[in-house]
């Protein structure tokens, strides 16, 4: 399954680490464009000048880890889009030109589902999406999860229980799964 991971996806930490351990284990294949990944920088702005600067070196880890998720613009198939947010049309673009099954959002307003059904694309709620590929992968989903919580320990230098961690990154349904 191939799956668009939109810049609201990205930007908090422990979702994002969740979704590229499940790319990494090859239970799907991610999928952005640099335009994506602008967004999601640019918006690490607001957690301190130094933020972008490390937002740009995961960013490039990202697009060397998944070369093959690289999308380029696709101007002439946004050009053909109506969305509600005019500025989210490259995000479909990119998943209709890499063959995307799904777009991994939080902003379901933004990607009415008439519009992605007709292009053959689903939208999934990052949390939805996760639960799914848990519910198919108990074990390898329950390593990556830990390894998260695990690299969140000990950067905090304190015990983060796997419930706090899941609920701050409002993985509901996926911390219900875990017995968290």
């Amino acid at each position: 399954m191939k799956a668009v991971l939109d810049a609201c996806v990205l930007y908090p930490t422990v979702l994002r680490e969740i979704l590229q351990g499940a790319a990494a284990a090859g239970l799907y294949q991610p999928v952005f464009s640099d335009r994506i990944l602008r967004e999601w920088v640019l918006a690490t702005a607001k957690l301190g000048p130094e933020a972008p600067a490390i937002a740009e070196g995961e960013a490039a880890l990202l697009r060397a880890t998944f070369p093959r998720g690289l999308i380029r613009e696709q101007l002439q198939i946004e050009a053909r889009l109506l969305l509600p947010d005019p500025n989210d049309r490259h995000v479909l673009a990119t998943a209709i030109a890499s063959g995307a099954d799904a777009i991994v959002t939080f902003n379901a307003q933004d990607f009415p589902g008439h519009v992605l059904a007709a292009e053959g694309i689903a939208r999934r709620d990052p949390d939805g999406f996760l639960w799914e590929l848990q519910s198919s992968h108990p074990e390898r989903m329950a390593g990556i999860v830990e390894t998260v919580r695990a690299k969140a320990e000990a950067i905090f230098g304190q015990t983060v229980t796997l419930k706090s961690l899941l609920k701050r990154a409002r993985l509901y349904r996926l911390a219900k799964a875990l017995g968290a």
